[in-house]
C-alpha cells in the first residue's frame, strides 16, 4: 500500500468524502460528507458511540435507529474504496472486494447488534459491527487473492 492510498483511507475514516475534497473532487466529496452528516444524525449514531463507549450498551441500542444506521457501512466503505481508487494509479484487480465485504459485514454486525452476544455481554451497534470488520475484509482478500489466482489459470 502506497503513502497516497494509506492517507487517503485514514482521512476517510476520520469523515467521509474529505479525501475527495482534498483531491479537487469537490462534488463528490461534498455529497459524500453531507450523507454521513444526514446519516449520523438521522441514526443517532454520535450519541450511540458515546453511551457504547461508557458502557451503555442498553441505552445504546434505544437510541439506534436501525434503519438510518444500516445506510453508514455503505457510505463509508464506498467513500473509502473511491478515496483509495483515487489515489491509487495502478488500480489493481479487484480491489473493491475487501471494501465491499467488509460493507456488508458490519451491516450484519448493525441487523444482530441488538440482539447478539458474546458469553452474556451484549456489544450494541458500535462494538458487534467493529468485531464484524476484520471477518469482512479478510473474506474480501481470500475472494479477491482466489479469483485473482482463477482469472491467471
Amino acid at each position: 500500500m502506497t503513502k497516497n492510498e494509506l492517507e487517503s483511507i485514514f482521512w476517510s475514516i476520520g469523515l467521509p468524502g474529505l479525501p475527495q475534497v482534498l483531491n479537487g473532487r469537490l462534488t463528490k466529496g461534498i455529497l459524500f460528507i453531507g450523507l454521513e452528516i444526514v446519516i449520523n444524525i438521522q441514526s443517532t449514531f454520535n450519541q450511540v458511540i458515546l453511551l457504547s463507549f461508557q458502557g451503555e450498551t442498553e441505552k445504546a441500542i434505544e437510541q439506534t435507529n436501525y434503519q438510518w444506521l444500516m445506510f453508514y457501512p455503505c457510505l463509508y466503505f464506498f467513500s473509502m474504496w473511491d478515496a483509495y481508487k483515487d489515489a491509487n494509479e495502478e488500480k489493481p484487480p479487484l480491489s473493491f472486494l475487501p471494501f465491499v465485504f467488509s460493507a456488508y459485514f458490519v451491516t450484519v454486525g448493525i441487523m444482530y447488534s441488538s440482539i447478539f452476544s458474546i458469553k452474556n455481554v451484549l456489544l450494541g451497534p458500535v462494538w458487534l459491527p467493529l468485531f464484524f470488520l476484520p471477518i469482512g475484509l479478510s473474506s474480501g482478500l481470500i475472494v479477491r487473492k482466489i479469483l485473482i489466482y482463477k482469472r491467471i489459470k
